[in-house]
């Protein structure tokens, strides 16, 4: 007796079944993305929300939504963007199945800059934090590439695994330490470190902006290498791709769009871990597509969060941090359980 084996899917079939995802997302994102101008303690119809949009007039509809909703529904959508995508690289780069963002130390970078900027040198305001945040998450990712470069493998997925959370402890330590020196940090640490969108002017958006925007462009450019690396070092090279330079530029990459994610919204849970097993369970493995795809899932996750975190205790909120780690929570132990009866 045999068993029946459905058949592949043909190139134009899987073709257009991407083309169909990449459409229904668009279309959900833009749902999301209304429904963070439209939604919160004082919901909107969305002809408000146009009229505020085009033709302010100064009233309270304009104020909500220019100077409140805005500005956090486009830091949603670049900080969605970036930790998805980083989250795909990640992944790519180690061939771990759970990394995320913050397994090259990037996020531990990023405290480190915000905690110094409060304790040291004074800084008083988010937009002032996330110069120093960034400055943090990229000299991280400097030291963890040059190391893992430098030793005999070259930076292999291990390699970077271990020297980034070598790092990642060493820098915990150094944040802990600075804290517990001085309360007064430690009070304006914590609402940084939780997590969100809320407090953040249009600004902040727009000093990331740049960031994230070089890092996709070399995500894109590494698309067909990560292909390769998929197969193997040995068989990626029969290909004619130099593992090395495709190592190196999607961790550069990944440094740029987690260390500006984090500094402007601080260490948002989960998304980075959960969007890449989205995406592929949509559209395969290509990373041509799973990038394109998780470009769409990061921002939809976020700003959906940080709508919900408005809705669910008005008229205060939860931050989207704590509500992407709720959500994430039970997916983070559903793909464990996949990994232990995949390996078994």
């Amino acid at each position: 007796m045999t068993t029946a084996v459905a058949p592949a899917r043909s190139r134009p079939a899987r073709r257009k079944h991407r083309a169909w995802v990449v459409a229904a997302l668009v279309v959900l994102l833009a749902v999301v993305v209304l429904a963070g101008f439209a939604l919160g303690s004082k919901s909107l119809p969305p002809g408000e929300v146009w009229r505020a949009l085009v033709a302010p007039d100064g009233g309270e509809a304009s104020i909500i939504v220019r100077e409140l909703r805005l500005p956090r529904t486009v830091l949603g959508l670049a900080v969605g963007l970036a930790l998805a995508v980083a989250g795909v690289l990640m992944q790519a780069l180690t061939r771990n199945p759970l990394a995320d963002p913050r397994i090259l130390g990037i996020s531990a970078g990023a405290s480190v800059g915000v905690v110094l900027a409060i304790a040291v040198f004074g800084v008083g305001t988010l937009a002032g934090y996330v110069w120093f945040g960034i400055a943090g998450a990229l000299l991280a990712g400097v030291v963890v590439l040059g190391l893992a470069a430098g030793t005999p493998d070259g930076g292999s997925p291990v390699t970077l695994a271990l020297v980034g959370a070598a790092l990642d402890a060493s820098l915990g330590a150094v944040v802990v330490a600075l804290l517990a020196a001085d309360a007064r940090t430690f009070e304006e640490y914590r609402f940084w470190v939780v997590g969100g969108l809320a407090g953040r002017d249009v600004s902040v958006a727009l000093w990331v902006l740049p960031f994230v925007a070089v890092g996709v462009l070399l995500a894109a450019s590494v698309a067909r290498g990560l292909d390769a690396l998929a197969l193997g070092d040995d068989v990626a090279r029969g290909l004619g791709h130099r593992v090395g330079l495709v190592r190196m530029t999607g961790g550069a990459a990944a440094v740029l769009l987690t260390g500006a994610a984090v500094a402007a919204a601080g260490p948002i849970a989960f998304v980075g871990l959960a969007v890449p097993h989205l995406a592929r369970a949509l559209v395969g493995t290509d990373h041509r597509w799973t990038l394109l795809v998780a470009a769409l899932l990061g921002p939809a996750l976020l700003v959906g969060a940080d709508v919900v975190g408005r809705l669910v205790a008005p008229p205060g909120e939860i931050p989207a941090g704590i509500v992407t780690a709720l959500i994430g929570a039970p997916l983070l132990v559903i793909l464990v359980r996949r990994v232990r009866l995949a390996a078994s």
